[in-house]
Formats: structure tokens, sequence, C-alpha cells
């Protein structure tokens, strides 16, 4: 499968381009970014070709991988998808409902894959450890924390804006959403949504399973407070989210293994681009009650 590259910033440097590079049933055809400089030296770092049209890298390409803000995310898939280009898009799909909503009907015209790369649900691991915990009956409640100290370090990440601006919710509220929709069901309610230090928002949530879960969800934790961790409790007893000893350059690989899957198949996988709209109307309804 040829693929290109879209982003050009820390998270394409130091995931996706080498995770494109090293893939053996892909083809890293290029890159376009919003500074072509950038794209030039991303390319020829990684032995591609920079391109200063992105509409003559989708002409070129079977597929292509996101690595920009949200709200450049969504208008960019629903342009790839539209020329025929399967999507390995990044969390949250879109920065609202209703860009989210036009990038899934684009998916759905084109009859194109889609894949939302959740980084916990592409890890060997923790993939394992979900798919075992949603065939298990009689949840009773789940505590979630996902603590980033994002803007407390040094991260290459502290100076995005999107995140300066969408805070703890929408860059690592997804990651908590995609480890209990699948083991609790759907959210029927958000019930409770308030803020904490800084960007810390805490939710409770209703789902569909019977269940309800905590959420607690920041990037400005103390680092030495910082982690992600998820409790679920049930008529089986405890269990832990457990580490997951995979990178994130291993997640994207088998990421978009579940692309080529998916792309061949024509059977969509389960963190595909209308998964990706429901994590996002969960977040903006949880955003709503938070008052904006």
């Amino acid at each position: 499968m040829r693929i290109g590259l879209l982003g050009t910033g820390s998270w394409a440097e130091g995931a996706h381009a080498p995770a494109l590079s090293s893939h053996r049933e892909l083809d890293f055809v290029g890159v376009w970014g919003r500074r072509p400089e950038a794209a030039k030296e991303l390319a020829g770092r990684f032995g591609t070709r920079a391109y200063d049209d992105v509409d003559a890298l989708l002409a070129d390409v079977d597929a292509v991988a996101v690595a920009l803000p949200p709200a450049v995310q969504a208008g960019l898939a629903v342009r790839a998808a539209r020329a025929g280009c399967h999507l390995l898009l990044d969390k949250p799909l879109a920065p609202t409902v209703e860009e989210g909503r036009a990038v899934v009907a684009a998916v759905q015209e084109a009859q194109v894959a889609s894949v939302v790369f959740f980084t916990t649900r592409f890890q060997s691991v923790t993939d394992a450890w979900i798919t075992e915990q949603s065939a298990v009956e009689g949840w009773f409640t789940a505590r979630a924390e996902w603590l980033g100290a994002v803007f407390t370090t040094d991260s290459p990440f502290g100076a995005s804006p999107w995140r300066r601006e969408k805070g703890a919710l929408w860059d690592v509220g997804p990651h908590a959403l995609s480890v209990l929709l699948p083991v609790l069901g759907d959210v029927r309610q958000v019930a409770a949504a308030v803020r904490g230090p800084a960007d810390t928002v805490h939710l409770v949530l209703h789902h569909t399973g019977g269940a309800s879960s905590t959420l607690t969800l920041s990037l400005t934790a103390p680092p030495a407070a910082a982690g992600a961790s998820v409790e679920l409790r049930g008529e089986g007893g405890v269990t832990l989210l457990p580490r997951s000893p995979d990178g994130a350059v291993p997640a994207l690989e088998r990421a978009a293994d579940a692309l080529l899957a998916a792309a061949r198949s024509g059977r969509p996988h389960p963190c595909d681009a209308t998964f990706g709209l429901r994590v996002t109307e969960i977040l903006a309804t949880a955003e709503a009650l938070l008052g904006g």
C-alpha cells in the first residue's frame, strides 16, 4: 500500500515517519506539511519525497496517515477520503461533532477504510486485556485516571496550541474512553463533569452495560504523579489495565496492519472513524457540562 504522511511535528517525526518507513507492507511515498521546509527536512531523513501540494500527494497514494491537530485533520481527512485514500487518523477525530460527522460521511461515501490511532488499543498487551475483559459479564464500576505532565515538564507537546485550548479532556480523554467503551458498553449518560486544578477534569459516566465509571483526566499533573491506570470491579473481582512494553512506533505499525486488513477485507475496524465520532460526541457532551 502506497501511503503518505500529513504533518511534520514532533508526533510525525517521532512516531509516524519511523512506523511508516519501517513497515514491510507499506511504501512510504511522501510527506506534506503546512511548513514546506519542515516537510523537506523530514522527508530527507526518511528517504522519501516532500510534497508542496497536498492534492498531488493524495493523487500518488492509496492511503494517508495524519499527524496534525484535530481541526486540521478533520478537513484533510474529508479531502483525502474523497480522493479515494484510506485513512490512518489520530485522536481525537475532530474538535466538533459536526466536523466528525463530515469525516464519517466522506469515509462512507467513498467506501474507504479508516482507523483512528487510540494508542492503548494498538499495544499488544493492553489490546489483549481489553478483548479479554470485554467478554466478561457483571462489571459493576470502573475507575480510569489518565494523568499527563505535558504542561508541567519540557514535553515537546506542551507548546501545542490545540492542547492548550482543549486540555486534557480532548487529549487524554479519548485514551480512557477507548478502553472503557469496549468493556462497559457505550455511554448512555454523562452524569457529571467538573473541573479540577488547571486543566484537570473529572467525569462520571453511565454505560449501556449497566456499570458506571469515573474518569480523572489531566495534562498538568506533577511529574511524580503522572501515569495512566484503569481499574475494573465486578462480579469476578478486580482487574487492572496492565502496563505495555510497546512504544508508539510498534503500536502505529499495528494500526497500519489494521488499516491494511480493513482495506483488503472491507470489514471496518473497531477503532474506525465511526468509533472516533462516538468518542467525539461524548467529549462534546462533557465539554458542554463543563461550560465550554
